[in-house]
């Protein structure tokens, strides 16, 4: 929280009049910001699977509280991604395709979507923007992921799905305070202030692993150059490089040949690979949008 306090001192009477920012931020220094939660089910799920005296026949009898959760973890079975020579029809077969691990995540990516919601028709309408938005950098860092090794593209996904989490309490936040906002740019500013602070808050709140929180804080980072190897947060920031492609003016955006981040991936990807793996991987991506939606 340090950094936004910082950057909220820098900027004191620029930001006075913004009442959205400086609400957000009194409760999120106060830890009563209301964050979003995860349904039930899911957290049921990833109980049952970190538990070392669970079996796939107990986990699968959990799952299957939720049919639509069952019936999807068949379908990802299924897909491209992990299709073998036979047809998966049951829970236990999927979960045994897919492995523990892989199904945590993959169920957590299917209960995502339900955070994204609002009431008022104009956040409603930016809610589901910014869960298009983060579907797709889910879907590009699944199949960047699904590339490089020593990622997993499950992990790869969900840390796509959670990178702008953060902005969630902030429309929340509007969306039932809509006198606190004097015009659009206060939005705007507001997440750029507290986006990944109020992320960390929800990675841990969720207990999701602790790189996630890297995420957060560095998917857009661009030039971060911190020697360590390559992470989940490097794929991200690549990946939203690419979603931009055709969609922002690219003298907006950095080259993606400069980063530190797309230098440490270099070693599996070049700039022409990673273009050419995105076009070959279209009806890969939009089948995982699929699954998401």
């Amino acid at each position: 929280m340090d950094q936004a306090k910082i950057n909220l001192n820098n900027n004191a009477t620029s930001l006075a009049k913004n009442r959205l920012l400086m609400d957000c931020y009194r409760h999120m220094q106060s830890d009563d910001l209301a964050l979003p939660t995860i349904p039930d089910v899911s957290f049921k799920i990833r109980r049952a699977i970190n538990d070392d005296n669970s079996s796939i026949t107990s986990i699968a009898r959990v799952v299957q509280i939720d049919p639509s959760i069952t019936a999807r973890l068949i379908q990802i079975a299924n897909s491209p991604f992990y299709m073998g020579r036979k047809k998966i029809e049951s829970c236990p077969e999927a979960l045994t395709r897919l492995g523990l691990k892989a199904a945590q995540d993959i169920i957590t990516s299917f209960a995502m979507k339900s955070v994204f919601n609002a009431k008022s028709p104009v956040i409603r309408k930016k809610m589901a923007e910014l869960w298009i938005h983060s579907s797709y950098i889910a879907s590009i860092s699944a199949v960047f992921a699904h590339k490089i090794p020593g990622f997993d593209p499950d992990r790869a996904m969900l840390a796509g799905l959670i990178h702008d989490i953060g902005i969630v309490p902030i429309l929340t936040y509007a969306d039932n305070h809509p006198d606190v906002i004097a015009n659009p740019k206060d939005l705007v500013e507001t997440v750029r202030q507290l986006r990944a602070d109020i992320g960390v808050q929800i990675v841990r709140h969720w207990d999701f692993p602790e790189d996630f929180e890297d995420v957060v804080i560095n998917a857009e980072n661009w030039f971060r150059n911190d020697q360590n190897p390559p992470s989940y947060a490097d794929i991200v920031m690549i990946s939203q490089l690419h979603s931009f492609i055709g969609k922002v003016d690219i003298k907006k955006i950095p080259k993606i040949d400069a980063l530190p981040a797309y230098k440490k991936l270099a070693g599996h990807l070049d700039a022409n690979d990673s273009i050419n793996i995105l076009d070959a991987a279209k009806d890969e991506i939009e089948h995982i949008r699929q699954m998401l939606a």
